[in-house]
């Protein structure tokens, strides 16, 4: 009796102090997400007042998301070796130290001169500010992959679910409601204060995360040679169909979302005559949705079965994109990408805890780094792929149907994926879930 006292208070004290260090890495990432928000807006809004022609605008978003294509490998290798503490600290003090000299730059240009419908009005911060961007994305690829490894190593495994959804509602609350609002609102007033703001978030997001104690890798992996560490990701999910499946389908999806999300700048200011304030306001109510989806993701997931709920997260997040050129004005899509976050972020919150469960933790960073250079190194092909699309249809369909175009072409591509998957994605989820429930019992 005393022992079983005595283990059941062992188990209160260690789930009380996991849930301390889950609520402090939760804030940390709030505070590095609400930088990342309201940079959302800034570095769209900057680049159409730079140059007018929409594959321009694109280059700089690009070279936001492009470093996930050529740093997620080096990032999985390195998340299993060091602290992985040190990695998010190092990353969010590049960050800092790249929007200081955006900053810099944009107040010694001001005031800019009007943007041309082709090339730019001001080549050198243009390439400044794309190589600011090119940084900043580079070190999010070091910084999101040790993070997505750590919560693990936090909560249990029947907790995942819950861990990832306030995870990400707590993100999506800094990072798309608060971030982009505050950032519509600061680049009105002056163009460099989201830069200086963005570098106070990220050293504010430093200092509470050197307070959390999460252990180095180190000294397990010193003497490992990085080709073998290489190996051994791979061939993990080379072995995993379901998990390569995810990967791929969440990579396409999110070549869709870019596709949208860079075409929806140019869309609300000209066919809806909107400005940043509206962009913003339309921004913060997908992220009201994604807050709702990552609350009750994993309560939809222990209602419904963790397969049914990816299933209509995905398919009905799909469908969102095919609406956006019918909303005849900002509320009416600001409740529409309301719907879009929901979903959106339901899936994010099962398909991640699926990869999780299923990875072991030493070899979950590179396994990690894999899956995402596939789901997100699609993200600047969507970018890329959407100022294509508005550029060869302007002269047949003119200006205000070729910037609606990129939204029904991803809509297309994202509700074909979703019928394609829907059975193996059922499938994949309810054997996992079995298979858990049989090794409980």
């Amino acid at each position: 009796m005393t022992r079983a006292c005595s283990l059941l208070g062992q188990k209160i004290m260690t789930s009380a102090a996991n849930r301390s260090t889950l609520n402090r890495f939760i804030a940390a990432s709030g505070l590095s997400n609400l930088g990342d928000g309201v940079a959302v807006v800034v570095w769209a809004w900057i680049g159409t007042l730079l140059t007018r022609d929409p594959l321009l605008v694109a280059m700089i978003p690009v070279a936001l998301r492009l470093p996930w294509a050529i740093f997620a490998i080096p990032a999985g290798i390195i998340t299993d070796r060091v602290s992985r503490r040190s990695l998010i600290l190092g990353a969010d003090v590049l960050r800092a130290a790249a929007f200081a000299v955006a900053a810099l730059a944009i107040s010694r240009a001001a005031p800019l001169a009007p943007p041309p419908e082709t090339g730019v009005a001001d080549a050198l911060l243009f390439a400044i500010l794309a190589g600011c961007a090119l940084m900043i994305g580079a070190a999010e690829v070091f910084r999101d992959n040790a993070a997505q490894t750590v919560v693990p190593s936090i909560v249990p495994a029947a907790d995942l679910e819950m861990a990832n959804g306030r995870l990400w509602s707590a993100e999506l609350t800094a990072n798309s409601l608060a971030g982009p609002a505050l950032g519509a609102f600061l680049i009105a007033e002056a163009l460099a204060v989201p830069f200086v703001f963005n570098m106070l978030a990220y050293a504010c997001a430093v200092m509470l995360l050197s307070r959390i104690p999460l252990a180095s890798r180190g000294a397990q992996y010193a003497n490992r040679n990085w080709k073998r560490e290489f190996r051994e990701g791979l061939g993990f999910l080379l072995r995993a169909p379901m998990l390569r499946m995810l990967a791929l389908l969440t990579g396409l999806w999110n070549m869709c979302h870019q596709m949208m999300m860079i075409a929806l700048v140019l869309h609300m200011q000209e066919n809806l005559g909107t400005g940043a304030r509206a962009y913003g306001a339309v921004l913060a109510a997908a992220a009201v949705g994604g807050i709702a989806g990552g609350l009750a993701g994993g309560r939809l997931a222990m209602r419904f079965g963790r397969g049914r709920t990816a299933q209509w997260a995905l398919l009905l997040g799909s469908a969102s994109f095919l609406f956006v050129p019918l909303m005849p004005g900002p509320v009416s899509l600001a409740l529409l990408l309301a719907g879009f976050g929901l979903f959106g972020v339901t899936w994010d919150s099962v398909s991640a805890a699926f990869r999780q469960r299923m990875v072991p933790d030493e070899i979950l960073g590179r396994v990690t780094s894999l899956y995402r250079l596939t789901s997100w190194g699609m993200m600047p092909v969507g970018l890329a792929l959407s100022g294509w699309i508005v550029k060869l249809a302007e002269p047949s369909l003119g200006r205000p149907l070729a910037l609606q175009l990129p939204f029904v072409i991803a809509g297309i591509i994202a509700v074909a994926l979703s019928g394609l998957a829907w059975r193996a994605v059922g499938r994949g989820f309810t054997e996992q879930q079995a298979a858990a429930t049989s090794a409980e019992a």
